[in-house]
């Protein structure tokens, strides 16, 4: 911090304080004329006010206050660059002391903001790879068709996915609107075991244009909706749903194929089993198909490690594979 910034926090705080004091001392005073508990003259709805001071505790209570926030200013950094006579700084509460006695600021500083992270969550991290290090090693040895039948292994996966995976799909991996459900048995990218190691190691990027890029008018969105609903098996409008197969003809079918079953090489969904990421209703069909849907799932290989992926993929894969 800059003197000029340090200077200005340090004299705001003590005009404050001071401030604080003055203001307490002033109430405290009968500075009216008028004797404790008597009338003050005014009356309002039946209501007279009287000259009664703050209760004497709640003074005090003020006082202590203020006397805490001096100690504790004094005792901890608070007022600009000041340590505090414990010799504390910012830095020093993230990284800890050793032995009692604090660490130099401009060199407990340096290190905690080393790569851009806390000293003391790289050392925690580096206990836990150290304790848990060798069982996830000995996890991602085991070929996946055999960690998919180890109960502990699979438990573990389940605290990863937790952590990391329940704030999109659920914590019971059902999802919601745009996030897919893992536990039904439906795979955009594919549900096999390499398949889904694939999809988070690496991430996902779905991409629907508007209208599919093809040469669909306004009018056609209601028909190709209804023919949609068809195929998924659902009552329909016939006449609707017939004109509505045309617009598909145009190159719909590219994607999700002829008979719209979809194809998991691009992540094109299956029209035809009722499953729908973005809502099935009529409304929400149109409004994909007039607005078109772009769906990223971020690649974790990075974050976690291809071995606690290699886990997480067991648990996955459980989950729809009883």
């Amino acid at each position: 911090m800059s003197s000029f910034w340090s200077i200005w926090i340090t004299v705001l705080t003590i005009v404050v304080i001071v401030g604080c004091f003055v203001l307490l001392r002033i109430v405290s005073k009968n500075n009216t004329g008028v004797e404790e508990g008597e009338s003050m003259g005014h009356s309002f709805d039946g209501i007279e006010e009287l000259n009664n001071p703050l209760p004497k505790w709640w003074s005090y209570l003020f006082y202590v206050t203020i006397v805490f926030g001096v100690i504790y200013l004094a005792l901890y950094p608070g007022l600009g660059n000041f340590k505090g006579f414990l010799g504390w700084s910012s830095a020093n509460q993230s990284i800890g002391t050793e032995n009692g006695i604090a660490a130099d600021s401009k060199a407990a500083v340096e290190l905690a903001t080393k790569e851009g992270r806390w000293v003391q969550y790289d050392q925690e991290v580096k206990r836990a790879d150290e304790k848990f290090g060798p069982i996830f090693k000995a996890y991602a040895e085991t070929p996946l068709d055999e960690l998919v039948k180890n109960e502990e292994a699979l438990k573990v996966g389940g605290r990863l996915f937790l952590q990391n995976c329940s704030q999109c799909h659920g914590s019971d991996a059902r999802g919601s609107k745009g996030f897919p459900n893992l536990a039904d048995g439906d795979w955009l990218w594919g549900g096999e075991l390499a398949e889904i190691k694939t999809s988070i190691m690496n991430g996902r990027h779905g991409m629907m244009p508007p209208k599919g890029g093809l040469p669909i008018e306004d009018s056609e969105v209601k028909g190709l909706a209804e023919y949609i609903t068809k195929l998924a098996g659902r009552d329909h409008d016939a006449a609707l749903a017939a004109q509505g197969q045309g617009s598909f003809m145009k190159g719909c079918f590219a994607c999700h194929g002829m008979d719209g079953s979809g194809n998991k090489l691009m992540g094109a969904p299956n029209l035809t089993n009722n499953i729908w990421l973005y809502g099935g209703s009529r409304g929400s069909i149109e409004q994909t198909i007039k607005n078109g849907r772009s769906g990223v799932m971020p690649a974790w290989k990075d974050v976690l490690g291809e071995e606690k992926v290699h886990v997480i993929t067991a648990y996955v894969y459980s989950l729809s594979n009883k």
